[in-house]
């Protein structure tokens, strides 16, 4: 690969124009490190796992509100509880049981269930990962998707630490990823519940304000340290998320992942971003493209003009006045 100064020049105009927009749009990102963690517009669900009975109406009130495709099975069916499910692109919230009485307060009951959906985190993975910006954190802290703008690149399923997003890799033309949005379209300005948490008929699902849920489930946590494990499950976790969990077991054993305080977009937003202030990628552009010049210089001295000589000087071996 031979390079003179006029292809550097080229080259370099469209490294800088490719890396402009990017560090255009780092500054003018908040990071996580900078964002709130949270607001006191922010709903959420408190779960308490102790009061789920495994009778699946939140799958099924999910299912009709989402418009979801119907299950061959009914969902008064309770044997698929036997196998351990995960949310998919055709069912946004699942429910799972485990063998063992939720609390050490309930002998009578020998299983535990624990619902699992998307936890609309409050520093979301997925909205950093998601490089066209197709999803997003709204003002109610709903966690949402556009399809029209996704390109379908699934970085937010690798991104995020719960494993929810679903793909539907089933669709040739559109697939799009999906997700509990927390019914953000209904309950946008009704203070509607979300359908599971409307549809729970043992309150094992309560909808409102997250700081209200949290202050909410510390009383639990008060007056009954017989009944739950202490620690609201998702007040800290990567940094927090909208759905708060009560269990009278340890998570690890009601299918909850144990996860560190720290959000992952704290770690890779600042790595990003510090690339772009400090100008990282254009400097290693151009001393790469210095080393490839200075090893053709070496491999090739004599193509190298000099001092007062023209680019189009004719050949030493061409005979004068053109052979003739």
């Amino acid at each position: 690969m031979h390079l003179n100064r006029r292809t550097l020049l080229k080259l370099g105009i469209a490294a800088t124009s490719g890396v402009g927009a990017p560090a255009l749009a780092a500054q003018e990102t908040q990071t996580a490190k900078e964002r709130p963690a949270s607001s006191p517009g922010y709903v959420g669900v408190l779960v308490d796992t102790t009061l789920c009975i495994g009778c699946r109406k939140c799958e099924e009130a999910c299912n009709r509100r989402n418009h979801l495709p119907r299950t061959a099975e009914s969902f008064s069916d309770r044997d698929v509880l036997r196998s351990f499910r995960r949310p998919s692109e055709t069912a946004f919230t699942v429910v799972n049981q485990f063998p063992g009485r939720p609390s050490p307060d309930q002998a009578g009951l020998p299983q535990t269930y624990c619902k699992v959906q998307c936890m609309h985190c409050l520093y979301p993975s997925c909205v950093s990962a998601c490089i066209v910006g197709a999803l997003t954190k709204s003002a109610d802290g709903a966690v949402v998707y556009n399809p029209t703008i996704c390109i379908g690149c699934r970085y937010c399923q690798v991104a995020c630490p719960f494993e929810i997003p679903a793909y539907e890799f089933h669709v040739a033309l559109t697939p799009r990823v999906r997700k509990c949005e927390f019914c953000a379209d209904q309950a946008k300005g009704t203070g509607a519940d979300p359908a599971c948490a409307a549809s729970c008929p043992t309150e094992a699902l309560v909808f409102g304000r997250r700081a209200d849920l949290v202050a909410m489930a510390k009383d639990r946590l008060k007056r009954r340290p017989d009944r739950y494990v202490s620690h609201l499950y998702g007040e800290t976790e990567v940094g927090g998320t909208s759905w708060l969990y009560l269990t009278g077991r340890p998570v690890r054993e009601v299918g909850l992942l144990d996860l560190p305080d720290t959000p992952p977009p704290k770690l890779t937003e600042a790595i990003q971003h510090g690339i772009f202030e400090y100008g990282i990628i254009p400097v290693a552009f151009f001393g790469l493209l210095a080393g490839i010049m200075w090893r053709n210089h070496r491999k090739h001295p004599d193509d190298t003009p000099h001092a007062g000589e023209e680019h189009d000087t004719p050949s030493a071996h061409t005979p004068e006045g053109g052979g003739k």
